[in-house]
C-alpha cells in the first residue's frame, strides 16, 4: 500500500479567494520520500560536506509543477502544505517546463533547483530516477560552491552567451576524424584500466593518460578547457550517480511502499547497468552521434581511477575548478 502521508493545510491569508489545490500523486509522493531518506543515508559517504548542500526539487508533472525542500519560493507558487512524509511546506503552481526535464539551474530564485519530470516521462525506472536525483544534487553541490560563476566566466566559452547555454551547444570539434580517432584511443586505454588488476591499475593508467594528453595535445586551448570542464563536471557526476547506486545496495533497505512501485528495480542491479553503461562508453565511444555525453564515460573512468589511486582526491576537487589534471600529477609518468 502506497504511503498517502498528510498535508496540513496552511492557514490562508484574510482573502475571499481560496488559494488553488493541487493534488500530489500517491507515487509521486513515494519516490521522493524514497531520495529524501537516501540522500541522509549515502551523501557523505560518497562525497565530503555534501550533506550541507540544499536539496531544492521541482517536480514537473503533466500539468502542474510541485516545489520541495526551497527556502525561498516565488510569488508564482501557492502553498499546499505541510507534508507529513516529505517533512517539508509543499508548493506548486501551473506547469512551465518540458515533462521530460532532467537538469538543475536557478529555475526558482538564484538557488539551483534541481527541476525533473516524473519518471514515465523522461524513461527511467523510479530506482533510476531516484538516482538521477542524487546525480543533480552533485550538480546542486558544484553549482552552490563560492566561486563557481566567476570560475565559470573566466573560462571564457560563453561567448556572450548569459544563458548557460553554451554549455550544451559549445562547438567542440566532435566531426573531426583526428580528434574522433584520438578520443577512441583515450576511452579504450581507460576501459582498459578499469578492467587492470588493482596491483597494475597504477601502470596501465599511467599508459591510459598518456593516450589522454595526446587527445588534449591535439585541442585547441578553449576546446581543451571545454573537454576538461565536461569531465569535472558531468562525467564526475555520472561517477557519482554510480557510486550512489553502489552505497544504497548496502545501505539500510527502500520502504515498503517504494519496494512495492512496478518499476521498482534493486539497486543493487541499477549500479552493474550504470558501470555496463560507462564501460559501454568507453569500448564504443561515438563522438560524432552523442557529441558532448561521450565524455560523461570519461570522467566517470578517471573519478574511478582517482579512488584506486589517489583515494583523497576529493578533498583537492574544487582546486582549482573545471579540471582534473591536477590528480593525476603523481600517476603521470615523467616527460621526455
Amino acid at each position: 500500500m502506497l504511503v498517502v502521508g498528510v498535508l496540513v493545510p496552511l492557514v490562508p491569508a484574510a482573502s475571499s479567494a481560496r488559494p488553488p489545490h493541487y493534488q500530489l500523486r500517491a507515487d509521486d509522493r513515494v519516490r521522493l520520500a524514497e531520495a529524501n531518506r537516501f540522500r541522509y543515508a549515502v551523501e557523505n559517504r560518497v562525497w565530503p560536506s555534501w550533506a550541507a548542500t540544499p536539496f531544492a526539487v521541482l517536480l514537473v508533472t503533466d500539468s502542474v509543477e510541485f516545489l520541495f525542500w526551497h527556502s525561498h519560493p516565488s510569488a508564482e507558487f501557492t502553498a499546499q502544505g505541510y507534508d507529513s512524509v516529505l517533512h517539508t511546506e509543499v508548493f506548486a503552481r501551473p506547469r512551465r517546463f518540458a515533462t521530460n526535464l532532467l537538469a538543475t539551474f536557478p529555475a526558482v530564485g538564484p538557488t539551483p533547483t534541481i527541476v525533473i519530470g516524473q519518471p514515465a516521462n523522461t524513461g527511467k525506472s523510479s530506482s533510476e530516477w531516484v538516482l538521477t536525483l542524487l546525480h543533480e544534487h552533485f550538480h546542486q553541490l558544484q553549482f552552490s560552491r563560492a566561486g563557481y560563476y566567476t570560475a565559470l566566466d573566466t573560462l571564457g566559452l560563453a561567448r556572450g552567451d548569459q544563458s548557460g547555454m553554451w554549455m550544451l551547444n559549445y562547438p567542440f570539434p566532435y566531426d573531426s576524424l583526428r580528434i574522433r580517432r584520438l578520443t577512441g584511443a583515450a576511452s579504450t586505454a581507460l576501459a582498459d584500466a578499469l578492467d587492470a588488476s588493482a596491483s597494475s591499475t597504477k601502470d596501465v593508467l599511467a599508459r591510459s593518460l598518456a593516450e589522454y594528453e595526446e587527445l588534449r595535445a591535439a585541442l585547441s586551448l578553449n576546446d581543451r578547457r571545454y573537454l576538461e570542464f565536461q569531465l569535472w563536471q558531468e562525467g564526475v557526476a555520472r561517477y557519482v550517480e554510480y557510486t550512489c547506486a553502489l552505497v544504497a545496495a548496502q545501505a539500510e533497505p527502500s520502504s515498503a511502499e517504494f519496494v512495492a512501485l512496478p518499476d521498482y528495480v534493486p539497486y543493487a542491479e541499477v549500479a552493474t547497468r550504470l558501470f555496463a553503461g560507462i564501460m559501454e562508453g568507453l569500448r564504443r565511444p561515438d563522438l560524432r552521434a552523442n557529441r558532448r555525453t561521450t565524455f560523461y564515460a570519461l570522467g566517470a573512468a578517471l573519478a574511478l581511477l582517482l579512488d584506486r589511486t589517489i583515494p583523497d582526491w576529493k578533498d583537492r576537487y574544487f582546486s582549482p575548478m573545471f579540471t582534473l589534471e591536477h590528480h593525476f600529477g603523481g600517476v603521470r609518468p615523467p616527460a621526455h
